[in-house]
């Protein structure tokens, strides 16, 4: 679910010092993404939202949430809206929790 290696090399990157503040602007950015409401036939929202979202989770190692999103941003480029928010919605959080709960252990 969480790619601890990204996570390790994103600290490295940003410092130590800077790390839990891009980790917060990450989170507060994706809590404020995933609960945006989208027309349901609106494919171009559906895909930048997606988007934003897959580099977000790539950056801070939520690969399973980035897989999500990666294939729903394909089907939305395609004009195909069936992608279930609820489920990417649901990864998110199960990431979120998943990271928070093993942070501090991980580094």
């Amino acid at each position: 679910m969480i790619d601890w290696d990204r996570v390790a090399e994103l600290r490295n990157e940003v410092g130590a010092e800077n790390f839990s503040e891009v980790v917060a602007l990450f989170l507060d950015e994706a809590d404020e993404a995933t609960q945006r409401q989208l027309a349901p036939d609106d494919a171009k929202a559906l895909e930048s939202l997606l988007h934003f979202l897959k580099g977000a989770a790539l950056n801070l190692g939520f690969a399973d949430l980035a897989l999500l999103c990666q294939t729903g941003e394909r089907l939305a480029a395609q004009g195909d809206t069936s992608t279930d928010i609820n489920q990417i919605r649901a990864a998110y959080a199960a990431s979120k929790t998943a990271f928070t709960a093993e942070l501090d252990r991980q580094l």
